[in-house]
């Protein structure tokens, strides 16, 4: 088994991991249990590949891409929480629903997100680049949006301190231990070589947090559906109208048109693995059916990222 053959057959590989995940966590307590205590280290252990594959040394030249930035912080920070305010107001009623469907729709993906834009014929360098700003500015901006969004709701349900929490393990920490391993690569070939085995990593860490995520709150889902099902017109919507906010950001700042696709699959594809700790956090009375809530957004996005695999290169087309 080969790298190459990882990240060309990626796609089938989660598919099979989230079934297997299903399959695991209906049928053994003792597995679920298992699969959440391992969330939050295998999200680590995936952000610090990933970003391993960013060379932060060099990142000049892509973020020199002005109109790319623009146009992605645009969709990601400003249309698409708009449209966010709106697809969720018919869900204000339900305080657990609507946390949750505000913490995973509110951020975007930074990480198999890179994956798909690919595979959909969009740049995914650019994407990759941008990848430190989009977690940057989506944690900083988070709490912020939530509360204008739950309003009087909100001092019942932000807590800075599991948001900190969250930022520290799975961002800062992976973060900077990438750019020291990067950055002693170019001296020691210990560490280069340490750099290239986890190259191989990033697709079996995507599978494995997959795992313990959909392994760990696939039961709550099942048992929950009926208090769900009001999610699913809200994510059907969103995936529907996401990636038309981001095509009408790119072509607002003259974007060519893989560099447009991308933003289109940034637009609608979400955060949802790295938000799962902080909707894990919250009060306990809401915390189970928001961690659902954030579940079921990510079943539905990757059955939505199959259809854009096909929908979004054959829309977005060269001028």
């Amino acid at each position: 088994m080969s790298r190459d053959w990882l990240e060309q057959n990626q796609v089938s590989l989660y598919f099979v991991a989230v079934a297997v995940a299903a399959i695991a966590g209906l049928n053994s307590a003792a597995f679920a249990g298992l699969a959440a205590a391992a969330i939050t280290p295998a999200i680590a252990v995936l952000m610090y590949a990933m970003f391993l594959q960013i060379p932060f040394l060099e990142l000049r030249q892509p973020l020199a891409n002005r109109r790319f930035l623009g146009a992605l912080l645009l969709a990601n920070f400003v249309l698409v929480p708009l449209l966010v305010w709106l697809l969720t107001l018919p869900l204000a009623s339900n305080k657990a629903l609507l946390a949750g469907a505000l913490l995973v729709l509110l951020t975007p993906c930074i990480d198999y997100v890179v994956v798909f834009t690919h595979l959909g014929k969009g740049d995914s360098r650019l994407v990759l680049a941008a990848t430190p700003l989009l977690l940057l500015l989506q944690l900083l901006l988070l709490p912020l949006y939530l509360q204008v969004m739950l309003g009087a709701q909100a001092g019942a349900v932000i807590d800075i301190r599991p948001f900190a929490e969250a930022f520290v393990l799975l961002i800062v920490i992976p973060l900077l231990a990438a750019v020291a391993t990067e950055f002693g690569g170019r001296r020691s070939a210990l560490l280069r070589s340490w750099s290239a085995g986890w190259a191989w990593l990033p697709v079996p860490a995507m599978a494995a947090v997959l795992i313990v995520v959909v392994g760990s709150q696939i039961g709550a889902v099942t048992a929950q559906f009926e208090v769900l099902a009001p999610l699913l017109p809200v994510y059907g919507a969103f995936l529907l109208l996401a990636p038309v906010l981001g095509f009408f950001s790119a072509r607002l700042f003259g974007l060519n048109t893989t560099a447009t696709r991308a933003v289109a699959f940034s637009a609608a594809t979400r955060n949802s693995l790295v938000v799962l700790p902080l909707a894990l956090a919250l009060p306990e009375s809401i915390r189970g059916l928001a961690a659902a809530a954030v579940i079921c957004q990510t079943l539905m996005e990757l059955i939505g990222e199959l259809v854009y695999l096909k929908a979004i290169p054959a829309l977005i087309k060269g001028r």
